[in-house]
C-alpha cells in the first residue's frame, strides 16, 4: 500500500476525543522524543487499573513505518486528528 502522506506534505489537526478506526492521527512516539502520523486500526481494551486510551495504530507503508508491530499500543490521550492533507505541491 503507498502511504497517504509523503515526506514534505504539511497536515492540518485538531484536537479530536473521538477516535475511531481508519482516522488519520498525529501522536506522541512512544520512546523518542518525537511526533509520528499513524493510522487508527483498532482500540484495546483497557487493562485493569491502567488508565489512558489505547489504540493499536498502523503505518500506510509496513516496510518503512513504525506502528504497533513494533511499539505496542499507543496511549492516545494526546493525539491530534489530521483533517486536512495539504498537496505538495503547496509547500
Amino acid at each position: 500500500m503507498e502511504p497517504t502522506l509523503v515526506a514534505g506534505q504539511g497536515i492540518i489537526a485538531i484536537r479530536w476525543r473521538r477516535r475511531r478506526p481508519g482516522q488519520i492521527r498525529v501522536m506522541r512516539h512512544p520512546t523518542a522524543p518525537m511526533w509520528m502520523v499513524k493510522r487508527l486500526a483498532h482500540r484495546v481494551p483497557p487493562a485493569e487499573g491502567a488508565d489512558g486510551d489505547r489504540w493499536h495504530v498502523t503505518a500506510d507503508d509496513p516496510l518503512l513505518g513504525v506502528d504497533s508491530r513494533t511499539l505496542g499500543s499507543i496511549d492516545l490521550s494526546d493525539s491530534w486528528l489530521v483533517v486536512i492533507v495539504v498537496p505538495r505541491r503547496w509547500m
